[in-house]
């Protein structure tokens, strides 16, 4: 695809970040969630909460450590990622990120955007001193679990269950993305 990409995400971004997030959810987690629950996370009121929330993600992170980027096609955003340090109390923030969401917007899926926008993220968290990155993914949601599978993750073995009015069970994913040496004991 011509004039692919991904790139920092800016304050502009975040009403496009917001849609693709809500058309993502809408057609990803439609049988995943129980009913009435997607309507909640993806209808006007909570769409605009997300606006907001993406534009101060792009302009004043919680930390240095933690970035929204944007997948672009010819200057249109297609997708976006978002990372930070490790919050579960059993990982070492020091050396374990996590992935905290990516998504592609379903118009736009399976033409590479998701593994660059992986890849990007993989690379700023190595340069940032992270050896591990985890993401939680519901149990249920095959479609992530084999994407991210095909890139060498694997579940770690913790899960946790969300109240969405009835219990939702996700499993935390984890991959090394620690600096590999070469035959030469180069890092690379």
């Amino acid at each position: 695809m011509a004039d692919a990409g991904v790139r920092p995400a800016r304050r502009a971004d975040a009403a496009a970040v917001a849609d693709i997030q809500v058309r993502a959810w809408r057609q990803g987690y439609r049988d995943l969630l129980p009913d009435g629950v997607l309507d909640r996370v993806t209808g006007p009121e909570a769409a605009e909460a997300w606006r907001d929330r993406w534009a101060e993600a792009a302009t004043d992170p919680p930390s240095p450590r933690h970035r929204l980027l944007v997948a672009v096609a010819s200057d249109l955003v297609v997708g976006f990622a978002a990372h930070g340090p490790a919050e579960d109390p059993d990982l070492d923030p020091g050396d374990t990120a996590e992935l905290i969401t990516l998504l592609v917007d379903p118009m736009h899926a399976r033409a590479g955007h998701g593994s660059r926008l992986l890849a990007a993220t993989a690379d700023l968290l190595r340069e940032d001193g992270f050896g591990v990155l985890t993401t939680w993914t519901f149990e249920a949601d095959e479609v992530t679990r084999t994407f991210l599978a095909s890139a060498g993750w694997a579940p770690d073995g913790a899960s946790r269950t969300l109240d969405m009015g009835e219990p939702v069970r996700q499993i935390r994913l984890h991959t090394d993305i620690g600096v590999r040496e070469d035959e030469f004991g180069r890092g690379r």
